[in-house]
Order: C-alpha cells, then structure tokens, then sequence
C-alpha cells in the first residue's frame, strides 16, 4: 500500500512540475493525486470509518487554509476593481533609477507582507509598465520584484502561503514569526537591490506615462475606501485570531464581509448592470479558482503520505543521513526552487512532530523563511516567479544568468543573518 501510494504521489508531482509540456493544468494533476492516495489507502485498509475519520480530520485544516485564500483573493481582486493601487503609483514620482529601484524593492517587500507576493508581484509588474519602458530593464526590475515579494511575504503570516501554512497549523504565532524572520528576509531583498541598483546606476532620464484607463468609479472617494478598508480587512486577520483565538479564516471571511457591505451601500444606487465588475460578484468569479484547487489536491495527496507513514519514514532517513536540521532546513529552501513550496511544506509539516519541534521553534522559524524565499533562485520556483513570467514573458535561461545568483547571494545571506541572530540574540 505505501509503495503504491508513493509512486502515485511521485507521478503526480511529475505531472506538476511538467504542467506546461504535458499542457495539462496542474490543478487536474493534484487532484487526481489526491483522491487516488486515499483510494489505495481506502482499499487497503479493512477499518473504513478510521479512514473516513482521517479523512474528515484532514480536510478540516485543508478547509481553513482554502477559505482564508478564497478570502484573500476575493478582497485583493475588489481592491484591484476599484483602481485602489493607483494609489501607490501615485506616489512614485522619482526618474532616478537607483531611487526607482528602491522604491520599487521597499514597496513589494512590504506590499507583499500585508497581502501576499502572488498579488503584489501582479500589481508591481504591471506598475513598472507605467514607469519603465527598455524591456530588458523592466525584467531586471522584475527579477527584483520576485525577489522582494518573496521576502516580504515570508517573515508575515498572511504574506506567503507556506507562512499562513505554518500559522494556522499552530507552528507559529503572529508577533513571533515576524519579529524574528523580518531581518534575514530584509537582508535577502537588499543584497540583490544594492547589487542591481550599482549595476543600473544614473539617470534614466523623463519617463513617459501611458494614459491612465479609464473606471467606471464616480468618486476618488470610493477607491480610497476600498483599498483602505481592504488592506486594513487583511491586516485586521492576526488581530482577530489573537483576540477569539478563532482561525485565521474566520478573520479573513469577517474582513471580506464587511467590505463587501460597504461596496454594496457605496454603489446602493446602481444597477446591476451599472456596478459591472466594481460588485463582489464579479471578483469572486475572477478569482483563481485553479489555484485554490491545486492547493486542495496537494494538501490532501500530503496527508495521506502523513496517515500511511509515509513522511515520518522520510524525516527519520534525513535524520539520519543529514543529521544537521539547520542544513535540511536550508535544501528545504533550495528544493523549493526547482518544485513548489506549498507541498515541501506541507510535507515539512507532517514530517516533523510538534513534541519534537513546539510552537515558535526556530525550526518553523527557519523553515518559513527558506521556504518563502529559496524558490526566488529559478523563475518556475514560486507563484510570483511564475505570474511574472506570465505577464513579462521572461525567459527562464535570461532570469537564469541574470537573477538567480542575486537570489542565491540573497538567500544565503538571509539565512546567514537568521542563524547569526539565533546565536546572539
């Protein structure tokens, strides 16, 4: 049985990481994973009501995480409907490039950690078309987005998914997390922008906007709401755990609630034709539902490798072969550049009790910051990799030569200054 579930798990994984060859989503291929790992572990197993229980216990802690993204991304999407992140093009004004390249680094690294760097990597990239116009600059500058998404998403608990992973699965607290993982992730952003603002160095001289489109917005004052009361919903989520001690999720849905009655009174006098896509209607149906579903199928192919012994066997033969958590740590990290993060973690998770390792040891300390910020080393190493890829079109062997040392020296760097503050600190 475990031998069958494995191999379904490592052709599943294939199917994943080929996704774009085979042109096979890889939401299918996750799902798919996931359901035929708890068929074999059904079929195998004589006691069905202890695999139902399984089951039901899993898909309770898959569902939180599902619905805080659902949230997450509905509140974003309205946000983005509304123009609210004219505001922050607003406010950059400057024609100096290394100016522009920290602003641009400063502003992903902490947009990324109120939101998450999926968003703020689609938000900034579209932000440099407006400020940028030598394409091969852009894709340096959008190099450094991923970069500086990444790390700013990985010292916040709604900032990466991996992050959110461990704090809603109790291995971290809010203030602890970001107390501690904030500087080596500030470290891994500003190497690569130091060493790309000496590279660009100068003037680029006046640049040009294009023409602003044009909303459907009546008011200014509606963006400003919006995007104010829609940050402040999903800054709102740490609080609102540590106040009820209820999960995150529940935070997020009361968050997305709220706005969403207060974009309902903002446009009351409208028709539904007229609201288009300024209505929480709309941004739930564009929403990227293949994702959330991916993470479903990945999350569950995860916990049946965690029922069936699967990881605990595979903690145990790193243990041994490793020995140094530190270092399996960091290959965590480096893994995670060339497959998806979501499942190393997930896998990390399940791996790793929390007898051994309890709530805030520097190991999910560590693991989060690794995870968050090794996948910035390839351009198919993270979602924001992969969205800016998308939307630049950069091609993988141009970020190879490019941007993957400067994340490298980044990554490396930041995990340096963790385990330095975790020796003197």
């Amino acid at each position: 049985m475990v031998l069958f579930i494995t191999i379904i798990f490592i052709l599943g994984y294939v199917a994943i990481t080929l996704e774009h060859p085979l042109q096979i989503n890889k939401a299918a291929s996750a799902i798919l994973t996931g359901v035929l790992c708890w068929t074999i572990y059904a079929f195998f197993t004589s006691d069905s009501h202890h695999v139902n229980d399984h089951l039901t216990g899993h898909l309770g802690n898959v569902a939180g995480i599902l619905f805080f993204l659902l949230g997450a991304m509905t509140i974003v999407e309205l946000i983005d409907a509304h123009d609210g992140f004219e505001i922050i093009i607003d406010k950059i004004q400057t024609t100096n490039i290394v100016k522009l390249i920290w602003s641009i680094s400063i502003i992903t690294f902490f947009l990324s950690a109120a939101l998450d760097n999926l968003t703020t990597t689609i938000v900034m990239v579209s932000l440099l078309r407006k400020l940028v116009d030598r394409k091969k600059d852009r894709w340096l500058l959008a190099g450094l987005v991923i970069i500086s998404a990444n790390a700013g998403g990985a010292w916040s608990p709604i900032g990466d998914v991996t992050t959110t992973m461990l704090w809603i699965g109790g291995q971290v607290t809010t203030w602890n997390i970001m107390i501690k993982t904030f500087l080596p992730s500030l470290v891994c952003m500003a190497i690569p922008t130091a060493i790309i603002a000496w590279q660009m160095k100068g003037k680029q001289g006046e640049i040009s906007r294009p023409e602003r489109k044009t909303q459907t917005i009546s008011k200014s004052k509606d963006r400003n709401i919006v995007f104010f009361l829609g940050v402040g919903a999903l800054l709102f989520v740490p609080v609102f755990k540590t106040i009820t001690h209820l999960p995150p999720f529940m935070g997020m849905l009361f968050g997305l609630s709220v706005l969403w009655v207060v974009t309902e009174i903002i446009h009351s006098e409208k028709d539904e034709a007229e609201k288009g896509v300024l209505s929480v209607n709309h941004a739930l149906r564009k929403i990227d539902t293949p994702s959330v579903l991916f993470f479903l199928g990945i999350l569950l192919s995860i916990a049946a490798l965690e029922v069936t012994g699967v990881l605990t066997d595979a903690a145990s033969w790193m243990d041994n072969t490793v020995g140094n958590i530190n270092i399996i740590t960091m290959l965590i990290g480096f893994f995670s550049s060339i497959v998806d993060n979501v499942p190393l973690v997930a896998a990390a998770q399940g791996m790793y009790s929390m007898q051994v390792y309890p709530t805030d040891h520097y190991f999910w300390e560590f693991l989060a910051y690794c995870a968050g910020t090794g996948g910035s080393c390839l351009i198919i190493g993270s979602a924001a990799g992969v969205a800016a890829m998308g939307l630049e079109k950069i091609e993988f062997f141009w970020y190879l030569k490019r941007i993957s040392i400067l994340a490298l020296l980044g990554y490396l760097a930041g995990a340096a200054t963790y385990l330095l503050q975790k020796q003197f600190v």
